[in-house]
């Protein structure tokens, strides 16, 4: 299934004429980990954080400059939302169909009920280019912010830039 989702993820950049560059690695579980990595990323790097808000019925894709603390309970306040934590790996996996280390915002395109809403750093528009896995934990994608807001689109998941 891993392997599936990173091949599908490829095949929508080709459909969407999306350009990127793959940096394979070893796999990374953490920030910290992936920094550690002797490879040159141009562009934002990023992480991202799958929530959910108390009663479980709203989920929530984070994406944020890796650097970046958050405080979820002034988010939570940004976005309306009852308070807010980090979902469980079986709400990740039946949401998007990813695994802890792997979460991307290229999941998105296991969401087929577009369920999930995606909170973007306002920090990440200012940039050329943001780096994500496809998928995988075993390799990088660096694709233009314009591409990344194409991707979204054609998703169609409700997307929200957030100040975090």
């Amino acid at each position: 299934m891993i392997s599936e989702g990173k091949e599908k993820v490829y095949s929508i950049l080709k459909d969407l004429n999306i350009e990127y560059t793959r940096h394979e690695h070893k796999a990374v579980f953490t920030v910290d980990e992936a920094n550690a990595l002797d490879i040159n990323l141009p562009g934002k790097h990023c992480k991202n954080l799958f929530l959910r808000n108390r009663k479980g019925n709203i989920h929530y894709l984070l994406v944020i400059e890796d650097h970046k603390r958050v405080d979820l309970k002034n988010l939570a306040k940004e976005i309306g939302s009852t308070p807010l934590s980090v979902a469980s790996e079986e709400r990740l996996l039946k949401h998007l169909a990813l695994t802890p280390g792997s979460v991307t915002p290229f999941g998105l395109i296991n969401d087929e009920q577009r369920e999930v809403e995606v909170l973007i750093d306002k920090d990440l528009a200012d940039g050329d280019y943001v780096n994500f896995h496809p998928n995988v934990n075993t390799s990088t994608l660096t694709i233009s912010y314009k591409d990344f807001e194409k991707f979204l689109k054609w998703c169609g998941n409700k997307v929200r830039v957030v100040l975090v």
